[in-house]
């Protein structure tokens, strides 16, 4: 077995792969030189977007499937316009499938290039329709990884590691698809799967609640939220509600993402609706199918629901507040209803 040198200094002029987003020296140099200071990020979604949202960025979906997907943040950069984006995420549901039915109406707006990614699906209601429609049309270049592999490419990028050492996906085809090396353990000589950082250019990210300064408190599971932002170059944060700094803090075991992690900070009730956010609303299952349903048509060969839809929902509105306003009221009383407020012990916040 060869045994590294430390006084070996010599450095590769080539990367060993093709790095997506940032690669992890240009990460570490990139976070070591960005301004942490402790400042007001508030600012418009149409303005953060516009800043750290660029053509051909690796994008990093935070959330999980439909729960606190960054929907208002996607809106926004489907009404602006993003084109040749590589998406990387855990597992996800709406972000992604609005990105993706923004491409399959006109890929000259919007289009994305790449998705690494573990799963891609709305829960009960089943598979994405326009994954479907992308890959089997080979619009897009897929990248396929466990959930946990996914969890560990933020994890090595968010602790400053070029790759993590993992067990799984060893024994699966997932080689087949992927960028992961299998070695010889130095320590067991056994087989060990690494798996390269992931860096993405701009992570979007929706909390319940955040302070001026970025500091965020998750309610519920974190799904791996934090990673994601402490991974990427620039962390965009929608909130259901801004609090006060001294709310924050008081419980600071409570923040979930520091505050030197995130470059804007924008207020936005129902910002992940019709996904759920935990202890506020419910995901609302009968817009889901209305918008699920026209991708599914999509893909059969009937483009007008779908443009019906972002007509009405996305380019026909300038923000998350007027989307919400063209639903009926009884719709978004019944899903605050279904997800009623957590009161936990000392020190948590009452939701609802």
């Amino acid at each position: 077995m060869q045994i590294f040198d430390a006084r070996i200094t010599e450095t590769r002029e080539e990367p060993m792969i093709e790095w997506t987003g940032l690669s992890p020296d240009e990460a570490r140099q990139f976070l070591a030189n960005k301004d942490k200071s402790k400042r007001d990020k508030r600012m418009s979604l149409k303005e953060a977007v516009q800043k750290f949202v660029k053509d051909g960025d690796n994008v990093g979906i935070a959330g999980f499937v439909n729960a606190r997907q960054p929907v208002a943040i996607v809106h926004e950069i489907i009404r602006q316009g993003r084109k040749d984006l590589t998406l990387s995420f855990q597992s996800a549901g709406l972000a992604p499938e609005y990105l993706a039915g923004a491409m399959a109406l006109d890929e000259s707006k919007n289009s994305i290039k790449r998705m690494e990614l573990a799963y891609f699906a709305h829960e009960a209601f089943g598979i994405s329709p326009l994954l479907r429609y992308l890959a089997e049309n080979n619009k897009v270049e897929l990248e396929d990884w466990s959930n946990y592999n996914m969890s560990a490419r933020f994890k090595a990028a968010s602790i400053g590691l070029p790759f993590i050492p993992c067990r799984s996906p060893l024994g699966s085809d997932m080689l087949q698809t992927n960028r992961a090396k299998v070695i010889e353990c130095p320590f067991t000589g056994r087989p060990i799967m690494l798996l390269p950082a992931s860096h993405p250019n701009v992570a979007l990210v929706h909390v319940q609640e955040a302070d001026i300064y970025g500091n965020c408190r998750i309610q519920g599971p974190l799904f791996t939220c934090p990673e994601i932002a402490m991974a990427s170059a620039h962390t965009i944060v929608t909130c259901d509600r801004l609090i006060e700094h001294d709310d924050m803090t008081r419980y600071p075991n409570r923040v979930s993402i520091p505050f030197f992690s995130v470059d804007a900070v924008i207020e936005v009730p129902y910002g992940a609706y019709p996904g759920n956010s935990n202890g506020l609303y419910y995901f609302d299952e009968k817009h889901t199918a209305e918008f699920r349903g026209a991708c599914e048509k999509l893909r059969k060969g009937d483009p007008a629901p779908l443009q019906d839809y972002y007509d009405t929902y996305i380019f026909g509105v300038e923000n998350t507040i007027e989307f919400i306003n063209k639903l009926p009221l009884s719709q978004i009383q019944y899903i605050q209803k279904i997800e009623p407020g957590i009161r936990l012990d000392a020190g948590y916040t009452v939701l609802g």
